[in-house]
């Protein structure tokens, strides 16, 4: 199977017509991954970027994204795009519990990350999302660009499509082409 957007299955032409067949984790892996409705938590200016991803100048709804949840219910991926404060916290944990199951996270920008500048200058901003809940993709930056937005998707698409565990996807020097550490 390979990391394109083609489905991972053989066929054969016979002479009654077509028989096709595959691995059915390696389909429901590919669904998964081409399939990911994200749900925004924009909080500051990396939102910004977030919505620009979303523009017609980049469209990230060709990568299969386009379906942008404001329920958790209905999303598999949260982006956390900006700053979280302590009151914010529990907002964001409550969304991602709500979230079903397989749920990733993308935390976009240096606040997100490690609370970015505001972090040493105030009390109240929480010092990087991975104190809440668990991040499956980073992405750096102050704010990152549109273009890191729709790799960081993509860098998860491949993750999902090689079949890595939550555990797996979250480790950072995991190669998930060759499957080894």
């Amino acid at each position: 199977m390979d990391n394109n957007s083609e489905l991972p299955i053989q066929t054969e032409q016979l002479a009654g017509g077509t028989v096709s067949w595959g691995v059915l984790d390696n389909i429901i892996n590919w669904s998964r991954a081409n399939s990911l409705w994200p749900l925004t938590f924009g909080t500051s200016c990396c939102a910004i970027e977030l919505m620009s991803t979303a523009s017609a100048k980049y469209d990230y709804s060709r990568f299969g994204f386009e379906v942008v949840r404001a329920s958790p219910r209905q999303a598999d991926v949260i982006i956390l795009a900006g700053t979280i404060v302590n009151k914010m916290a529990p907002v964001l944990k409550r969304l991602y519990d709500q979230m079903a199951d397989p749920k990733y996270v993308i935390a976009m920008g240096a606040c997100s990350i490690s609370g970015g500048p505001f972090f040493y200058n105030t009390y109240s901003v929480v010092k990087g999302a991975d104190h809440i809940i668990p991040v499956d993709v980073y992405i750096p930056g102050c704010p990152p660009r549109p273009e890191a937005l729709i790799h960081a998707l993509l860098t998860l698409q491949m993750k999902i499509k090689s079949g890595l565990t939550r555990e797996q996807i979250r480790a950072v020097n995991y190669d998930y082409e060759n499957n080894y550490k």
